[in-house]
């Protein structure tokens, strides 16, 4: 004979306290009152509490070292309500682009805090495309050798702190919180000072780049991985003094804001150029490389460039990714496998694999240590497959060049017969030429919109694709779910039962992170902020 129990029994009655809707004891309205969504997060691990018991990282052996769940699981709520607050604050900044080019705002508040970002090494990486893969392969490597590693990449996919990483994962809200309280009373202190000179204040990027540096100093990291967030020369990254820059391939993009040829955008980017240090270089454009070498010679610097100095020497597809052999300029490491996909992972590996052995001295790696660091190096967004039947693969593509590299993978690495495409855009894209360089592999693309202020018209990008692909091969959405199961209905719609059908999203890393939330590829995957 089987009873009910009655309801509430076996419940402590100090946890009935989190269960009534009129009587709460955490004082959480506060912050509830300014996210809906906290209420129902706060409900759920309640309940995922009381249902499953202690949480694992709770039980300890030490009674006396318990931690209640139920108080790990409000402070973590509460952390990530501050957190949405402090980021609500930094983004209500001007971008970067709307303020004056200049590196004075971030050396102003670095110099009062003692400057953070002088107590640990750097690695510093510019460039059109790649910067985020490279900066990930760097810092798999470091970590293999034994260093604690800091890593700083823009923009982000689902949430702000995949920013700011320590060993490889993104900071926890309390740390973002922390790293925030560190830095806000010097950004105060400046901002009221350019005020009253009558400049503008410090900038949402400028803002996660100073509590970048202040979180590894913080922790303390042993190195620092560090991405350019636009250009270079002004970017506000650019107050370190790094052991190697890295400079990924240049192509078009940010035109408005860094010129309109790749000789201007180049010498932006080479403004990272360290004096007298040692920068390694991608594969580039002629008239872009000669800039490059132009910036070097000006600033004494060693210039070692892929093709020439280091080089890819082999390259051979493998299940999720490739075999490849890699010539640096201390040793040739063969038969190494790269766990991402596209030919221009391989390069990337490569600028990676130089740049650390610059960071160790210039000599030889150990052969291990590179098999392991370039096995555990990932990329999400990139080329990323997420679902199977029909295949579904997520793309940041947002520029020509980067449109170029996924069209270049989807011919390489999948033997995929009828592919479409679930596109969304930024305004201040080339959206014409993304798309041109992607129409060759897609049967058709299904055009969709963002829930962001700097998102294209859908009207207008489903016009520019119309002109791109005809339009017969054009449909749109006004939601991305619509948009991914009207994608799937085409792509399991071919009349050929040999057909291998996939759906490829791309247009911007912005987009990209939608996919993956709401694909649940990422755990606690619901956006911050749009």
């Amino acid at each position: 004979m089987t009873t009910q129990p009655d309801e509430g029994a076996g419940i402590d009655p100090d946890l009935l306290a989190y269960l009534e809707a009129d009587d709460d004891p955490l004082a959480l309205t506060d912050v509830t009152d300014t996210d809906p969504d906290l209420a129902e997060a706060l409900a759920h691990v309640v309940s995922s509490s009381l249902l499953q018991g202690p949480l694992a990282e709770a039980i300890v052996d030490d009674p006396e070292e318990s931690v209640d769940p139920l108080d790990a699981a409000a402070t973590q709520v509460v952390a990530r309500a501050r957190m949405d607050q402090i980021y609500r604050s930094i983004i209500a900044r001007a971008p970067e682009h709307r303020v004056q080019p200049s590196l004075e705002r971030v050396e102003a508040v670095l110099e009062w805090m003692g400057h953070p970002e002088r107590t640990y090494r750097s690695v510093h990486i510019a460039g059109t495309n790649g910067k985020t893969s490279t900066a990930r392969i760097v810092d798999s490597l470091a970590r293999e050798g034994g260093l604690r590693l800091g890593r700083f990449t823009s923009p982000h996919l689902v949430s702000p702190t995949e920013r700011i990483c320590l060993d490889g994962d993104p900071v926890s809200p309390e740390q973002f919180c922390a790293a925030w309280d560190d830095v806000a009373p010097f950004i105060e202190l400046v901002d009221r000072k350019n005020a009253e000179e009558g400049r503008p204040r410090l900038s949402f990027f400028e803002c996660f780049t100073v509590m970048a540096y202040q979180a590894f100093a913080d922790a303390p990291v042993d190195l620092a991985v560090v991405e350019v967030g636009m250009g270079g020369r002004w970017d506000a990254t650019n107050v370190i003094t790094p052991a190697v820059a890295v400079i990924t391939p240049i192509g078009y993009d940010h035109e408005r804001w860094l010129g309109t040829t790749l000789e201007d955008i180049a010498r932006e980017k080479a403004g990272i150029i360290p004096e007298g240090g040692v920068v390694i270089c991608g594969r580039q454009a002629p008239q872009a490389l000669a800039i490059i070498e132009e910036e070097a010679r000006a600033k004494r610097a060693t210039l070692r460039v892929l093709g020439r100095d280091f080089d890819v020497c082999a390259l051979e597809k493998a299940v999720g990714g490739s075999l490849v052999s890699i010539r640096t300029p201390a040793a040739r490491y063969d038969d190494v496998y790269v766990p991402l996909l596209g030919a221009h992972q391989a390069d990337n590996a490569a600028c990676a694999l130089a740049a650390y052995e610059v960071v160790c001295g210039g000599s030889a790696l150990a052969g291990d240590l590179v098999e392991r660091g370039l096995m555990g190096a990932t990329s999400p967004g990139r080329a990323e497959v997420v679902r199977s039947s029909p295949t579904i693969i997520v793309d940041a593509a947002h520029n020509p060049a980067g449109a170029e590299a996924l069209r270049l993978t989807l011919n390489e690495s999948f033997t995929l017969s009828h592919i479409v495409g679930v596109f969304a855009a930024m305004a201040d894209k080339n959206i014409e030429a993304v798309l041109g360089e992607m129409e060759p592999v897609l049967d058709a693309v299904v055009v969709t919109s963002m829930d962001s202020e700097r998102a294209a018209d859908l009207d207008e990008v489903v016009r520019i694709a119309e002109e791109v692909f005809g339009s017969d091969r054009v449909s749109s959405a006004d939601t991305l779910e619509e948009a991914i199961d009207e994608a799937v209905s085409q792509a399991e719609s071919t009349p050929d039962p040999t057909a291998s059908s996939g759906i490829v999203c791309f247009g911007s890393v912005h987009f990209a992170g939608d996919v993956l939330a709401l694909l649940g590829k990422i755990p606690g995957s619901e956006r911050t902020m749009p």
